[in-house]
């Protein structure tokens, strides 16, 4: 049977949200996210108005346990956020449109967790080559434990300058220096 156009537009409508959709998908891992999680993102995201877990299950033919877990991933990410309307005795949800504010929490809590627990192993591995370039009698191990200790301290440099960024992001001065951008306004 021939569609009509509005249906071919429908199609056209549907497969630039799939293409979004999936490309999310794909690359939602870098919050520690799972895959089905950020089609439930995309789900939400072009939905007109906030959808309830049934509807979310409905849509992406999931269980509400899914639903709940991926709400649950979403949430903690602020990505999405639950909303109360009228009328509505479920809990309805619908994306957070503050784009910087998920990326900058998952950003400081994964970096600066990593940061400190490397920063942390280094200072101690530091102490250790310290001490052993001091009492170690064999002349090879003293050099190696000397040059360990640049590498370190380079290192060390590194992680220094990586808290001072993680600062940025969490007093929000990186938005003096790199400004967020506003969604052009319809005219």
């Amino acid at each position: 049977m021939k569609k009509t156009p509005e249906e071919r537009e429908w199609d056209r409508l549907v497969q630039a949200e799939e293409r979004f959709v999936n490309a999310v998908a794909q690359n939602i891992h870098l919050y520690d996210i799972t895959n089905s999680a950020g089609r439930l993102y995309g789900s939400i995201f072009f939905s007109e108005r906030p959808l309830t877990l049934d509807e979310m299950s409905e849509d992406l033919c999931m269980s509400k346990t899914s639903m709940s877990t991926g709400v649950r991933a979403l949430s903690e990410a602020d990505m999405i956020k639950k909303t109360w309307r009228k009328g509505v005795r479920k809990d309805l949800y619908q994306t957070d449109p503050n784009w910087y504010k998920s990326f900058t929490n998952v950003f400081i809590k994964r970096w600066s967790q990593s940061s400190s627990e490397n920063l942390k192993a280094l200072r101690a591995s530091k102490e250790d080559l310290q001490h052993l370039m001091q009492q170690a009698a064999s002349a090879r191990v003293r050099e190696k434990a000397a040059f360990d200790i640049q590498r370190l301290e380079d290192a060390e440099a590194y992680y220094e300058w990586m808290q001072e960024v993680i600062d940025l992001f969490e007093s929000e001065a990186i938005f003096d220096i790199i400004p967020r951008r506003e969604a052009p306004s319809e005219s």
